[in-house]
């Protein structure tokens, strides 16, 4: 069997090729150009029809969302979701809040902080609020376990691809002790850091090198214009 990885340097991309090292799987990685539109073209729109990243392809299967994608792997090799029912349920409850609650606001987050074409106080203030809000149930869940769920897991994984970008949100994360903690150790883990080069090459980093380049870009892929002063 083939895997092959659709994938580009975004949080969910890496939730996948940090699953794949962690799981040990071979697989061929296609590393797209977002900000060139190469996931709107109608060859990937058949693998993705929410064109979007990441997207597997398992032979000649293709599974979207990244956390479905988290799961198939998991059951595939039989290991990072625990088999016990009341185990597995609560991995994937954590595995959940990432998907429909912390990746969302903070994703809505940066769009008004960075790529909006007006200034929003309020509305980032709101999405900001959020972030911080899954920062502390993230914080409390951590003052008395190593992980979310057990053993290291796909939910450990998922939130810890977006908690490392809090910077970038604008939210800090140090006052979250216990989550500080939880996001120092999974960056030390081997795999995780061979995750993270996954794409090692990508015409996302090279635009991601000038921040005010990439921002102006990714407003024109978007289709809301500049920022206003």
């Amino acid at each position: 069997m083939s895997l092959i990885l659709f994938t580009a340097p975004t949080p969910d991309g890496y939730k996948i090729s940090i699953a794949l090292e962690e799981l040990g799987l071979a697989y061929e990685v296609r590393t797209l150009d977002l900000t060139g539109g190469e996931q709107k073209r109608p060859d990937f729109l058949k693998l993705n029809p929410n064109g979007k990243v990441p997207c597997l392809v398992d032979d000649g299967f293709a599974i979207m969302e990244s956390g479905a994608i988290l799961l198939w792997l998991a059951e595939k090799a039989g290991h990072l979701l625990p088999t016990d029912p009341h185990a597995r349920s609560e991995t994937l409850q954590w595995l959940m809040l990432q998907v429909g609650g912390l990746g969302p606001m903070m994703g809505q987050a940066n769009l008004f902080g960075h790529f909006w074409p007006e200034k929003l106080p309020a509305v980032q203030a709101r999405y900001l609020g959020e972030v911080k809000r899954f920062f502390a149930i993230l914080d409390a869940r951590l003052a008395t376990r190593d992980y979310l769920a057990g053993d290291f897991s796909i939910a450990d994984i998922a939130h810890f691809c977006w908690v490392r970008t809090a910077g970038w949100t604008g939210v800090n994360a140090a006052p979250f002790s216990h989550l500080s903690r939880w996001l120092a150790a999974i960056a030390a883990r081997p795999a995780v850091q061979r995750g993270l080069k996954v794409p090692e090459h990508s015409p996302l980093k090279e635009k991601q090198g000038d921040n005010r380049a990439f921002i102006e870009r990714t407003r024109k892929l978007m289709g809301i214009g500049p920022r206003q002063a």
